[in-house]
């Protein structure tokens, strides 16, 4: 794993004990089995949704985008705030509502299922 990764270890580790899986040409970072976190091109993006997604613009954060057959295409991760990589206080408060809003959409991904696999049957 790159020193980057090693470094999250001791950043979140007042969430506990994270995680990292190469993807995207980068990491996904969990947190209890739940990705939470994505790393790429030197930059550590969190998970966000309607809830949380207003701290993140507040802050002035970027969507992590990636082209696809010419064209952008944005994923519901928005880079992490400075200050979390020298504070714990905030990249515990950080990542817990990143982690939160990765499992309001892994609990809404499951409803759907419930609700598709009923129509089925």
């Amino acid at each position: 794993m790159s020193e980057a990764i090693d470094y999250l270890h001791e950043v979140f580790e007042s969430l506990g004990p994270i995680t990292a899986r190469r993807m995207f040409g980068g990491y996904g970072i969990y947190h209890d089995g739940v990705m939470f976190g994505l790393y790429a091109a030197g930059r550590l993006y969190l998970k966000t949704d309607a809830q949380n997604l207003p701290q993140f613009v507040a802050e002035r954060c970027e969507p992590f985008t990636f082209s696809q057959r010419g064209k952008p295409v944005k994923l519901s991760y928005w880079s992490a705030p400075d200050v979390i990589m020298d504070d714990r206080d905030q990249a515990r408060i950080w990542a817990r509502s990143a982690l939160d809003a990765a499992l309001r959409a892994q609990l809404a991904k499951n409803k759907i299922s419930k609700i598709s696999t009923r129509k089925t049957t």
